[in-house]
């Protein structure tokens, strides 16, 4: 008895010691957050007249969102705002005038958003390089160059993608739109975001052997990007149709593509970990532990946006089409991918789902997702034409 209360008042103690989450915050953190809620409300206050309800909710949980965003990951804390003074500095030069885009070195060159986007492209095509080369020469300059490569193709993607927002309204209000509403940006959304949520299990895990693997995933998207611009003219900026032009696609597209960037991710780990199951750079890869706690995590978050993007967007169709379901084949496709990462964590959870079964299901996976990513828009017609290649 004696000893199990001296186990117990230890406990105590170590518990009536541990720092409650917010003391952990420092003096930067509370900056980092006042700065946001300071951006949110001088955004309320300057551009409220133009937004509705729902515009001004989504734009105050954004302020709070993001600061424990940043307190929990910290690179957020000067991501943010590097990619916002870059955005501002590319505004500050165009002038209200749209052609400053061709006149003006900078915007030329670099802080357009069709050349941050494609200075984006180069980034994530050499990180992908570096990442190889670190990988297979056992070297830690390839994937510490590469990881760097890639914090830079995801803030000139931010950067990019922020200016054609802005860019969107120089040329008409009717116009300006969020920059998430056809394949061009979609997949540039896509990279970033898997490019994001990859850096942050770099840092999580303290290992950069997997870069090479998940680049690889947003190489490929980069190199259909280019070719979709060279072949149809994709970059130039479209007023939006009708279906579109709905303050649902701010918050449906992006937790749409949340998913499948956690998915995409779940799938290069999985690759790993089958070369690493058969012996294949065994020795420089993560444990098993690790690469299977990755594919887990990735599509835990994955399916959970995914889920909430798929009721957003059944309450979308009926404000947009009179009915919450349709069965258009993106709607179809779309509860196909739902049901086979329900399927996936249900044998996780129930019968202890693990090593290569998990694996192959991740890598399957993909090609089911991107069939609902890209297929059905190259395939198949219905009410998401307006997606088509």
């Amino acid at each position: 008895m004696e000893a199990t209360h001296s186990s117990s008042s230890t406990t105590t103690t170590t518990y009536a010691q541990a720092p409650g989450y917010f003391k952990r915050l420092g003096a930067l953190d509370w900056l980092f957050a006042a700065a946001l809620a300071g951006a949110a409300a001088y955004a309320l206050a300057r551009y409220g007249a133009y937004m509705d309800i729902y515009e001004k909710v989504i734009l105050a949980l954004c302020a709070p969102t993001f600061a424990a965003l940043g307190w929990h990951w910290k690179p957020v804390r000067w991501l943010m705002p590097l990619t916002a003074l870059l955005s501002l500095w590319a505004i500050s030069l165009y002038g209200g005038d749209l052609a400053m885009g061709n006149q003006k070195f900078l915007l030329k060159y670099m802080l357009s958003s069709q050349s941050a986007i494609l200075w984006m492209s180069a980034m994530f095509v050499f990180s992908t390089v570096f990442y190889w080369i670190g990988l297979l020469s056992r070297k830690d300059f390839g994937t510490s160059v590469g990881s760097k490569l890639c914090w830079a193709g995801v803030v000139l993607g931010t950067t990019g993608m922020l200016v054609r927002w802005f860019e969107s309204y120089l040329i008409g209000a009717d116009v300006g739109h969020i920059p998430v509403s056809n394949l061009y940006e979609v997949f540039i959304l896509f990279a970033i975001i898997t490019a994001m949520f990859y850096l942050y299990y770099e840092e999580h895990y303290a290992t950069r052997q997997l870069g090479a693997f998940v680049l690889l995933v947003i190489a490929a998207a980069v190199v259909f990007l280019l070719w979709y611009t060279v072949s149809r003219d994709a970059a130039g900026i479209q007023p939006l149709v009708p279906a579109l032009q709905s303050w649902w696609m701010k918050i449906h597209v992006p937790a749409n593509f949340i998913g499948y960037g956690s998915f995409a991710l779940s799938a290069m780990v999985g690759s790993a970990y089958l070369l690493k199951s058969h012996g294949i750079l065994a020795d420089r890869l993560p444990a098993f532990e690790v690469l299977d706690d990755i594919m887990y995590k990735s599509i835990s978050i994955g399916f959970a946006f995914f889920t909430v993007a798929t009721i957003l967007g059944a309450l979308w169709a009926a404000d947009a089409w009179g009915g919450y379901w349709s069965w258009d084949p993106k709607e179809t496709w779309a509860l196909i991918v739902w049901l086979n990462y329900a399927a996936w964590l249900h044998m996780r959870l129930m019968s202890g789902l693990r090593g290569r079964v998990a694996a192959w299901w991740t890598v399957l996976g993909l090609l089911v997702t991107t069939f609902a990513f890209l297929g059905v828009n190259m395939f198949l017609s219905g009410l998401h034409s307006y997606g088509a290649l």
